[in-house]
Formats: structure tokens, C-alpha cells, sequence
């Protein structure tokens, strides 16, 4: 019985690191830091769509919320493939941190702002 369980559960670790290899091997991307991001912002309530252009450092307004941008950074070879921007996302009436992380623009599900009412995305990277 209970080596039926270790033998369960060393098969399922051996799954598990098996998964983790594609997302190891993409760790070798070089990148290049940008002068800025382009990022969208979607009022869900409004239907009220807002592009913005930030600076590293700098924090913009949208609605209740004040998005501030890190850094935004690429890919070397090809600056237009995706980008990857650190925000920090906060609520101006609540005071809370709705988001601090990376949002990549070619999959912007796998790190969202779950907010009910804004969207925030990154489009891409300013280059020059």
C-alpha cells in the first residue's frame, strides 16, 4: 500500500518536472531594456478604451486606477515579437495593489489585472 502511493507519487514528480522543461529552455532569451511601454486600458463598464504611453517610472491615471511602469524590456533580435513590462497597478479609492508583476503582451492572460471593471494590457515596447 504504501509503495503503491511513493511509486504514485514519483511518477506524478517525474510528470511535473517533465512540464517544466519548455518553460526552462525559454529562460534563454536576451533581451534588451526599452524606453517605454505602450499599454491599453479598457473601462469594462464604459466601454471606454484608453492607449497609454509611459516612461519607466512614470504613473499615469485611468479611471480609479494609477498604473506605473518599472521597466518594459524585449526581445533583442526582434523588437516587435513581444514585450514584457513591469506595472504596478493600484486602486487610488482603496489604496490597494491590484497587480505588481511582469504582463507579457503575447499572452496576457497568463499574468492579468483581475479587477471587475478594468483591463490593463501591454501592447508593446518604445524602442527608440
Amino acid at each position: 500500500m504504501i509503495r503503491s502511493r511513493l511509486a504514485a507519487l514519483s511518477v506524478t514528480a517525474l510528470i511535473s518536472g517533465a512540464a517544466a522543461l519548455p518553460a526552462a529552455a525559454q529562460d534563454g532569451v536576451q533581451t534588451a531594456r526599452g524606453s517605454g511601454a505602450m499599454l491599453r486600458a479598457l473601462d469594462k463598464v464604459s466601454s471606454e478604451i484608453t492607449d497609454l504611453d509611459l516612461a519607466p517610472g512614470e504613473a499615469v491615471d485611468v479611471g480609479r486606477l494609477t498604473v506605473r511602469l518599472g521597466e518594459c524590456r524585449y526581445p533583442s533580435g526582434d523588437p516587435n515579437s513581444d514585450a514584457f513590462a513591469q506595472l504596478v497597478i493600484t486602486d487610488r479609492h482603496s489604496r490597494a495593489t491590484l497587480f505588481d508583476g511582469w504582463m507579457i503582451a503575447s499572452s496576457p492572460a497568463l499574468s492579468a489585472l483581475d479587477d471587475a471593471r478594468y483591463d490593463v494590457w501591454v501592447l508593446a515596447c518604445r524602442t527608440a
